[in-house]
Order: C-alpha cells, then sequence, then structure tokens
C-alpha cells in the first residue's frame, strides 16, 4: 500500500511539474506561477509525510499474529464441574452449584489423599441450610452421571427444629456434625443394619466414631412426620433416613465412600476442600485435556 501511495504522489507532482514549465515563459504572470509552485510542491510534502506516517501505523489484516492460548487445569476443571452439575439436573430437586462444587472437591481430594474406594465414584451430599422436610440427600454416582436417590435425611435434636442452625463434634451433644466423612463398615445395632462413618475434618467431625455417629433407618424419617409435625422428627446427631430406604442407602455408599455434610456456617474449613489439588488429580484421572484455543490478536 506505502508503494501505491508513492506511485501516485509521483505522478501528481510531475503533471503539476509539466504545467508550471509550460506556463513560466509568460513573464507577466511568473511570480504567481512559482508562488503556486511553491504552493503546490509544499502541499505535496505535507501530503506524504502523512501519508508515510500512516503506514507506519497500518498493518494488513494477513499480518495480525495468530498465538494459541491453552486452557488451564483449574478452567478445564472448573468447565467439567459445571457440566456435569447441568447433567445431574440436581438443580431442579435443590442441590445448589455451589453445595455440588464443595462436595466433588471433596471428593476429588480424598481420592487424591487415598481415603476413598478405588473402585467407587459414589458421593453423598446432605444440605443441611435446607429445612427438614425436603429432601435435601442426594446419592450419586459419578461415573454413570447419574442420582441415584434424592430423599429425606434427618438432623440432630439439638441442631434445631425444621432447619438444623447448631453443630458439634463433642459427645453426647445430640447435635449434627458437618464435613467430609468416608463410610466404614456395616454393622447391625439398635437401628438394624447400620453404616459406620469415620468424620475427616480435625474439630468439626472427628469424633463421629466415637460418638457413634452413623447411618441408619428411622422411623420418624418420612412424609408421615412431616405431615404430623410440619418436620421430620430428630435423631441424637446421626444422618438418619427413612426406615424402607436404609438398606438401599447403606448398600449403595458402604465402603470408603463420601458423605458430605454441607452447612454455610462461616467458621467451617476444610483442607479438603482445596480446589487446585482437586483440578489436579481430576486431570490426571478423569479429564481430557482440551486442545489450545486459537486466539488472533493484532500485533501493536
Amino acid at each position: 500500500m506505502f508503494n501505491q501511495i508513492i506511485n501516485i504522489l509521483n505522478k501528481i507532482y510531475l503533471t503539476q511539474k509539466n504545467y508550471l514549465t509550460k506556463v513560466s515563459t509568460h513573464r507577466v504572470k511568473k511570480n504567481k506561477f512559482n508562488s503556486m509552485r511553491k504552493y503546490i510542491l509544499g502541499g505535496l510534502g505535507i501530503t506524504l509525510i502523512t501519508f508515510s506516517l500512516f503506514s507506519l501505523g497500518w498493518k494488513s489484516p494477513i499480518e495480525k499474529k495468530v498465538r494459541k492460548r491453552t486452557p488451564t487445569e483449574q478452567s478445564i476443571y472448573d468447565h467439567y464441574v459445571s457440566d456435569l452439575y447441568d447433567s445431574l439436573h440436581v438443580e431442579d430437586s435443590g442441590l445448589r452449584m455451589e453445595v455440588f462444587e464443595r462436595a466433588l472437591t471433596g471428593f476429588y481430594n480424598l481420592k487424591n489423599a487415598g481415603k476413598l474406594s478405588g473402585t467407587k465414584s459414589v458421593i453423598s451430599v446432605a444440605d443441611m441450610d435446607m429445612l427438614s422436610s425436603s429432601k435435601r440427600l442426594w446419592i450419586i454416582d459419578l461415573d454413570q452421571k447419574k442420582v441415584i436417590l434424592n430423599t429425606w435425611v434427618a438432623h440432630g435434636q439439638h441442631s434445631g427444629a425444621d432447619k438444623a442452625t447448631q453443630f458439634s463434634n463433642v459427645n453426647d451433644s445430640y447435635q449434627s456434625s458437618i464435613g467430609f466423612y468416608v463410610t466404614g463398615e456395616i454393622y447391625t445395632g439398635k437401628h438394624g443394619k447400620s453404616l459406620r462413618l469415620d468424620g475427616m475434618d480435625a474439630g468439626f467431625n472427628d469424633n463421629a466414631r466415637s460418638r457413634s455417629i452413623v447411618v441408619h433407618g428411622a422411623s420418624y424419617v418420612g412424609q408421615g412426620t412431616i405431615n404430623a409435625l410440619g418436620r421430620l422428627g430428630r435423631s441424637q446427631g446421626c444422618p438418619a433416613v427413612a426406615q424402607e430406604l436404609a438398606n438401599t442407602v447403606i448398600d449403595t455408599i458402604e465402603g470408603k465412600t463420601v458423605l458430605f455434610i454441607n452447612s454455610s456456617a462461616k467458621q467451617y474449613t476444610s483442607r479438603f476442600l482445596d480446589e487446585h489439588v482437586a483440578a489436579d488429580f481430576a486431570q490426571l484421572k478423569v479429564l481430557t485435556p482440551l486442545p489450545p484455543v486459537t486466539v488472533t490478536i493484532p500485533e501493536s
């Protein structure tokens, strides 16, 4: 483009020069044409400088530089969590994205720490921010990307009425404990078939086994109790489920799977909520890296 501009300017200059030469013989108009010549040449000079400066800053679209940007492990993981959440359709039943993400992050952290089964991909989420009259327990198969069960779960007597607001890790508190649990062995106790739990979060639920916090069936968990009381009955701190579903729940989640009991309590923290560890582990074991994203960026 620059060469084309120069050629045009040269043609204009030569045309004007020839014209000035022809009229220069007329002495009467000599001064007038000399002035005109200076004016034209000066204008051409200014025009040339202007086009030169313009050409220095102008780049053809063909010369734009193409760069490739590779998505980070974290961005791939975030995309995976969002897609998995959408595919499960759990939002319709009340499981919030932020709760699901916390549970999944804990799952991968616990997997990375070797705390969970190497053959099972089951995750259980109980959201204590919801009322007990809501079906606030989800059991999910991550490999199959399906919800196995969505049902009621009770909280402790001293944690609250319809909603759990108080939590404890202390013996005989009769309160629920929040955080991550790993399911243990099945045994038969006063509630029939039951499942032991090991709390993973120090100071929040690590006394679960000594407190006999277990999964068991209870007659006070079900629609009949909700109809009578306006809420579920309450346990002594155990995540109790409906009696008729106890065997199914226990058989599905036994054998070192994760149970996450959620609460928005501000004091709760967990070393298993490390998103970078979760992203790295998922990237290594689960996810297929996305191809580089091609981004066209004009050179400055």
